[in-house]
């Protein structure tokens, strides 16, 4: 079996997370993801930790499997040259330099496309190629900063909070391959590449969907409601005798099985509960009603409760807990593999599943340069 993108080749010129996460992807998917470095490594994720294993960064392997690793001198005429010549080669490039350093390379879209008319180039910068913010520098805690994502993050009490993974990258890098993917297929019908320029900061916002949405209709600046819904309720964290648990109700008719499987059918009745809008409006006096009710019993029996009456709910799971959970186990969500420095190392499988091309694991994450040898003549070598 082959994979969907086999046949299809990426050059990474990128680092830290957003651009080595989409092309980590397409590896996944198949594709022949040749990762570039300086000599000595320049991706800033093998010195991040700890953990390291063997001097390993666990940062490190969760972006970088199935790519192979070379080093190239970029401040040469001969590294300039050695990145020119795989162009001709490739289908894909992506790179996260700031926004004009690839045109100092002489590395650019319109140089690198007269090379190879069906190149797909893809920049991933902070804040995109246009604009007024085009030169600053952009991580990924600034954009949910300056995205509103903090500002809707949290409780009132705790003032904003960042999520606890760099989400923004995640966003961009999907973004990324999503548009990378377009680019090839339109390629099948133009016989052209194209150049893609994405932004973290444009993913951030367009993270905001409902959020936003509520905004740009009302123009009321939204509050932080923590592990509540802005448009849903009941919607959130419950404490249980044991523990916590997330209730999703979704509609009406999930809220008055809800309802009864609490004892307290009259609530679904109740003017001010029947419809979600009701609920929304009401939600400081529903919400404690529940809550009262939660505490009698157990996370466990709540959960069973809940799944016999086709109820969404779910446990607060620690790491621990996620990784022994039968369902992830079932799914292959887990791997393991040998790496020649590290050792057997962990890593966290892709949720995409194939019935034909799956994804496979054919490459462990590469030390620097591993694969200098093997793809770059001589001459090219720097």
């Amino acid at each position: 079996m082959t994979g969907a993108l086999e046949n299809i080749r990426v050059l990474d010129l990128s680092r830290v997370l957003a651009g080595p996460y989409c092309t980590m992807i397409m590896g996944d998917l198949g594709a022949e993801v040749i990762k570039v470095e300086a000599p000595g490594g320049s991706d800033d994720t093998r010195k991040w930790g700890p953990p390291f294993q063997n001097g390993v960064s666990a940062y490190y392997l969760c972006a970088n499997r199935n790519k192979k690793s070379i080093t190239v001198n970029l401040k040469t005429d001969e590294g300039i040259e050695t990145i020119k010549d795989l162009v001709k080669e490739s289908d894909v490039i992506v790179h996260n330099f700031k926004t004009g350093s690839m045109e100092k390379f002489g590395l650019d879209y319109e140089t690198l496309s007269k090379i190879n008319p069906e190149l797909v180039y893809c920049s991933i910068t902070g804040f995109g190629e246009t604009g007024p913010y085009k030169d600053y520098p952009g991580y990924d805690f600034i954009i949910q900063a300056m995205s509103g994502l903090m500002s809707i993050t949290g409780t009132e009490e705790s003032g904003p909070q960042k999520l606890g993974v760099a989400i923004t990258d995640i966003l961009t890098g999907l973004y990324a391959c999503i548009g990378i993917q377009g680019a090839l297929l339109e390629r099948t019908q133009s016989g052209k590449g194209q150049k893609l320029d994405i932004s973290l900061y444009d993913s951030a916002v367009s993270a905001l969907i409902n959020i936003g949405s509520n905004y740009l209709m009302s123009e009321k600046i939204p509050v932080r409601l923590g592990n509540h819904h802005a448009n849903i309720v009941p919607y959130q964290t419950f404490q249980t005798m044991d523990g916590e648990m997330v209730i999703a109700v979704g509609n009406d008719n999930q809220f008055k099985a809800l309802c009864t499987i609490l004892g307290k059918s009259q609530y679904s009745e109740d003017d001010r509960f029947k419809t979600n809008p009701d609920r929304v409006t009401n939600r400081d006096i529903l919400v404690p009603l529940l809550q009262e009710v939660f505490t009698t019993k157990t996370t466990q029996y709540w959960q069973e409760k809940c799944q016999e009456n086709n109820i969404p709910c779910g446990p607060i799971q620690n790491l621990e807990e996620v990784t022994q959970d039968p369902q992830l186990i079932a799914r292959n969500m887990f791997l393991e593999t040998e790496h020649p420095t590290a050792g057997l190392i962990k890593m966290i499988g892709s949720p995409l599943k194939f019935s034909r091309t799956p994804v496979t694991l054919r490459n462990h994450p590469p030390d620097v340069g591993e694969h200098n040898d093997s793809l770059l003549s001589n001459k090219n070598r720097s």
